[in-house]
């Protein structure tokens, strides 16, 4: 089992920056993609970034330039840094990790219970 936990949410003004935190504990399979979810009021639940064990990052078009996504394999925590924050990236953001054992066998997908983030225009 993974159990994923985040931190860092809060209320700011539009401009500022937030960074979020999430500390995986558990099962850490040596294959895995770590990534960031978000979703709104009434949206459904969409990819914000993504970062594979390897290094190789993903992003939302949404959010290319103001986010970045990295990771401490050594802690088991993956960073989501958020800066130039708008009002419309207000949401519950999630962390979420999907695993492979080293055979190629996929261990399946986890999810943290979210943080909010709302940004005050």
């Amino acid at each position: 089992q993974v159990q994923l936990v985040e931190s860092g949410g809060g209320l700011v003004q539009a401009g500022q920056s937030l960074r979020l935190s999430c500390a995986a504990s558990g099962s850490i399979f040596s294959i895995n993609v770590m990534g960031w979810y978000r979703q709104a009021p009434g949206k459904q639940r969409d990819m914000v970034a993504s970062i594979t064990s390897a290094g190789s990052t993903n992003y939302a078009d949404s959010v290319k330039g103001r986010f970045t996504i990295s990771r401490d394999n050594a802690k088991n925590t993956v960073y989501l840094q958020m800066n130039s924050l708008k009002p419309e990236d207000t949401a519950v953001y999630y962390c979420n990790l999907r695993g492979w054992r080293s055979d190629g066998v996929y261990m399946g997908n986890y999810w943290g219970r979210g943080t909010q983030v709302t940004v005050a225009s």
